[in-house]
């Protein structure tokens, strides 16, 4: 086995815990250790994207020739060691397992992040390499990219994404991201999204970063509730709220008929008992988020604009990852992600429970199941970890220009 450390005159700055532990178990020629950390993380297969786009779902190995060992040698990466993202290189996601089942027999080394400060060579070795594979150390779901951004305007927009990342596992702040390998970010895209091209991606997100996609109901609700703590200094009971609603509703009704001249096209009574409906689920779900320590007593969701935002500025990284969108259109996105959570938004906090409770009334139907218990797990993590942008990346900071982007 090789290992390539740092030279004295060329400090070298490890981006994730990943390579730190790689490169620390290298040095020390602990490949137990090692091992342990390389089966537990994903690796990177490099591959041309005309190839994956006409083989889809397959691994495809393209060993390579180097000159300090003899004999062909298959490249994988670790997450920290991916390069920007380019239209032609792509890159697809497997583990340990994965290499040892379907070893191709010429390769002889296993190059681990070849032409890097971390680059490792191991002997081939699939038999060995299943059975390591079963003792992999399990990662931290929250991961931190230690070269990407994590001050500022930028790392404020991908940290708005961080209750999805850190429950997915993925970097919270990896902008050239392409984390889940590319055909993988184009199944999910299709799958949830029912993306499957550039300009599906583009009004997708576009619409995201307009706060469209949620439900208008659900944030009518809140709007009217908001509005009367600004005008009685208090948060209204839920009889108050549900007739204010109901009030507003037969007003807007009203100034229709008035400017048409007929009657709505809408079913009014339907739309005052959704209104009721929906007061009920906000205060049952907002109980819980009290008693789970997510709000404090005296709090209530300002909006659940965040559920939108949130996803945006995971939508632009996704549609770097499948090749639908260059990286300046990630950067504009996320950083537009990121001014409309502050102008309706007060804090992390205050950020985090609005989109949680987007996300329930979009999933969870008030059985307080994954859907739920998911995001309380992750709102724990980014409230204690040290690592957690939501304590070292201020709510507020100076305004960026975006016309400028």
């Amino acid at each position: 086995m090789a290992n390539e450390g740092t030279s004295a005159d060329l400090p070298w700055q490890p981006p994730t815990s990943v390579e730190q532990q790689l490169y620390d178990a290298g040095l020390n020629s602990d490949w137990t250790r090692y091992f342990e950390v390389l089966a537990g993380t994903d690796l990177f297969l490099p591959m041309s994207r005309e190839l994956a786009d006409a083989v889809p779902g397959r691994l495809r190995f393209s060993p390579f020739h180097h000159p300090d060992v003899k004999g062909p040698c298959l490249p994988v990466y670790t997450r920290g060691m991916l390069p920007p993202p380019v239209a032609d290189q792509i890159f697809e996601r497997c583990e340990l397992a994965d290499l040892a089942k379907g070893w191709p027999r010429p390769a002889r080394w296993l190059a681990v992040n070849p032409g890097t400060p971390v680059e490792t060579f191991l002997p081939a070795d699939p038999r060995k390499w299943k059975r390591r594979a079963r003792n992999g150390s399990a990662e931290s779901p929250l991961k931190t990219l230690w070269t990407g951004h994590r001050t500022g305007p930028m790392a404020h927009g991908l940290a708005c994404g961080a209750l999805l990342m850190v429950n997915n596992g993925a970097i919270w702040n990896h902008l050239g991201w392409q984390s889940g390998g590319y055909s993988e970010e184009k199944e999910l895209l299709r799958a949830w999204w029912s993306v499957t091209g550039r300009g599906q991606w583009l009004e997708i997100l576009e619409r995201l970063l307009k706060g469209e996609l949620i439900s208008p109901a659900w944030e009518f609700v809140l709007r009217v509730r908001q509005a009367m703590i600004q005008e009685y200094g208090a948060v209204p009971d839920p009889v108050g709220w549900r007739e204010a609603a109901e009030r507003v509703l037969l007003s807007r009704t009203a100034e229709v008929v008035d400017r048409t001249g007929k009657p709505p096209e809408f079913d009014l009574d339907a739309d005052i008992a959704l209104a009721h409906q929906l007061i009920g689920q906000v205060l049952r779900y907002e109980a819980r988020f009290r008693a789970d320590g997510l709000m404090a007593a005296d709090e209530c969701v300002r909006s659940v604009l965040a559920w939108d935002f949130g996803r945006a500025s995971c939508m632009a990284r996704w549609g770097l990852g499948a090749r639908l969108g260059e990286l300046a259109e990630t950067e504009r996105a996320v950083l537009h992600a990121s001014e409309g959570a502050r102008q309706v938004y007060q804090s992390w906090g205050d950020y985090a429970t609005g989109y949680i409770l987007g996300r329930c009334l979009h999933f969870d139907s008030e059985e307080f199941g994954d859907w739920y218990t998911e995001m309380v797990t992750v709102f724990r993590i980014l409230t204690t970890d040290p690592e957690s942008p939501w304590l070292s990346v201020p709510w507020e900071h100076p305004a960026v220009d975006l016309t400028e982007r």
